[in-house]
Parts: structure tokens; sequence; C-alpha cells
């Protein structure tokens, strides 16, 4: 299982808070975005080499186990 502050990172001081692959200021959302856009996972490792591939694959697990949660309604409401 994954830890989740072993692979993502949000702090005000970087990007204004918004989710970061630990160690790096890619932001996690520049990996949705190209894999939304049919870019793979090794042209987004390539484009931002401060992320592991190791790290990617983690934050796709996250946010998997999320999506798929049976607590999803909680984690939505509270999201709000």
């Amino acid at each position: 299982m994954y830890k989740v502050k072993d692979y993502i990172n949000i702090d005000k001081e970087i990007l204004s808070g918004k989710p970061v692959f630990k160690g790096t200021r890619v932001p996690i959302q520049s990996m949705f975005d190209h894999l939304e856009k049919g870019i793979s996972l090794d042209e987004f490792l390539s484009d931002f080499p401060t992320v592991s591939r190791d790290q990617a694959i983690a934050v796709i697990e996250i946010a998997s186990k999320i999506l798929t949660s049976k607590n999803i309604e909680q984690i939505y409401e509270t999201a709000a």
C-alpha cells in the first residue's frame, strides 16, 4: 500500500499549495493532463525527468484507490 505523503507533497510555498510529486515542483495534475491527451507515461517522464517511474506509478495507484474506495462518497462530500 502506498502512503500518500511518501509520493505527494502539498506545501503553500511550492506552487501555491498545488499537489506536486514529492521532492519536485512538478504538479500531479501535469501527469494526468498528459495521460488524458494520449501522451504516454514514458513521454511524460521524459518531459519531467525529476519524476521517477515509481513515483508516477504510485500516484496512479493512489488515485485509483481513492476513486474505487468504498468511502468515495465521504471523500466527495468533504472535497466540496
